[in-house]
């Protein structure tokens, strides 16, 4: 990820670091992340940033940009409700953290 991606991530976890007491920083499959108490709910990828959206959410009614489910393992399907937008999806990035920890907060 280049360094302008990188500083958005950064920014999103320093706006939702400090506004939101039981957000902090966490790990997602060794990659850094945003957590709700004791769950993922965001994460930086190596091709852009991570989101638990929740197995509702419709990418398409949402117009998700360059996104994509998220799948990490080779012999298993994506990860239900996860997804991955890629930089060119950045502007999107802020709201859709936001989403994901509202869902994070229902579970």
């Amino acid at each position: 990820m280049d360094e302008r991606n990188t500083a958005e991530f950064e920014r999103i976890v320093a706006q939702l670091t400090e506004t939101e007491s039981e957000v902090h920083l966490g790990k997602m499959m060794s990659a850094p992340g945003l957590k709700f108490k004791d769950k993922v709910f965001a994460f930086h990828a190596k091709d852009g940033m991570g989101f638990r959206l929740g197995p509702d959410f419709d990418p398409v009614a949402q117009r998700l940009k360059d996104g994509a489910p998220l799948n990490p393992f080779k012999t298993k399907g994506p990860l239900k409700g996860w997804y991955v937008v890629n930089p060119a999806g950045s502007d999107q990035w802020e709201g859709l953290a936001a989403r994901a920890l509202a869902f994070t907060r229902t579970l």
